[in-house]
C-alpha cells in the first residue's frame, strides 16, 4: 500500500495548511477528508433532507456518490460532474455538518472513499478520525491543536479571504466549541488524540515551525531533501 501520512484535530488547529505545505514539499497528494463530511451535507440541504433525523441521512448517504481526482497536488472531488467550491464552505453548512457526520453510515461511506484514494499513490489525510480510524497502521500520525481564541482568530481571517463572513469573532469561537463538543463525544470514530500520534499545540507556532515539526518526526525513509 502506497504512504500515508494522518493528521487529526480540531477545526482551525492548522491541518489544511500544514497537510498541504508538507504535501507538496514532499511529493504526497493532500486529502481533505472533512470537504467529503460537506458535500454530504451540502447534498442533504440541497435535497431537503432533515440533517437532525439520522435514519434519513443514513438512507440518503446511499445514494451520494463523489468522484475523486487527482489535480495539481491534491484530490478534487466532483459530483455529477460538477465541483462544490465553496459553496460547502458557509456558516450554513457548518451547522448541519456536525449531525451528518455523527451519522455512522456516513462515516462508514467516506471512510471507504479515503482507503480507495490510495490507488492514486501517496497520500496526506487531515480529518478528526483519519489517525484512529481510517489509517490507524499508519506510522506517520499526528495530532495538532491549539487554543480556542487562536482557531476562532484563523477560521473568520479565512473567511473573510472568501468573502463568505457573517459571523463575529465570538459566534464563530462559539461554532468552533460547539463542533467540538459533538466530534469529540459522538459514539462513531469521534475526535481524539489517537495512542502513539505526535501532538503538536499550533498556538504559538507559525506555520514553517509546525511543519518543520511533522517533517522531522516522519520515517527517514519517508523524507525527501
Amino acid at each position: 500500500m502506497n504512504r500515508v501520512i494522518a493528521i487529526d484535530g480540531p477545526s482551525g488547529a492548522g491541518k489544511s495548511s500544514v497537510s498541504k505545505r508538507v504535501g507538496t514539499m514532499l511529493g504526497f497528494l493532500h486529502v481533505d477528508s472533512g470537504a467529503l463530511y460537506r458535500i454530504m451535507t451540502w447534498q442533504c440541504l440541497l435535497n431537503r433532507i432533515d440533517t437532525a433525523n439520522p435514519a434519513a441521512v443514513a438512507a440518503f448517504a446511499q445514494t451520494v456518490n463523489v468522484e475523486c481526482v487527482p489535480r495539481n497536488g491534491a484530490i478534487a472531488y466532483f459530483v455529477k460532474g460538477q465541483e462544490p467550491g465553496d459553496a460547502i464552505r458557509t456558516p450554513e453548512i457548518n451547522k448541519h455538518a456536525s449531525p451528518v457526520a455523527t451519522v455512522k453510515e456516513v462515516r462508514d461511506r467516506v471512510t471507504a472513499w479515503l482507503r480507495g484514494m490510495t490507488r492514486f499513490g501517496d497520500l496526506i489525510v487531515e480529518g478528526r478520525d483519519i489517525t484512529t480510524a481510517v489509517f490507524p497502521e499508519s506510522p506517520a500520525r499526528f495530532y495538532l491543536v491549539a487554543s480556542a481564541e487562536a482557531r476562532a482568530e484563523r477560521r473568520r481571517k479565512e473567511e473573510v479571504e472568501k468573502g463568505i463572513a457573517n459571523q463575529s469573532a465570538e459566534e464563530v469561537k462559539r461554532s468552533l466549541l460547539a463542533r467540538d463538543a459533538i466530534d469529540t463525544t459522538r459514539k462513531h470514530a469521534p475526535l481524539r488524540k489517537a495512542d502513539g500520534a505526535l501532538e503538536i499545540d499550533s498556538t504559538d507556532l507559525t506555520l514553517d515551525e509546525v511543519v518543520q515539526t511533522v517533517i522531522e518526526a516522519l520515517p527517514a525513509e519517508w523524507r525527501r531533501t
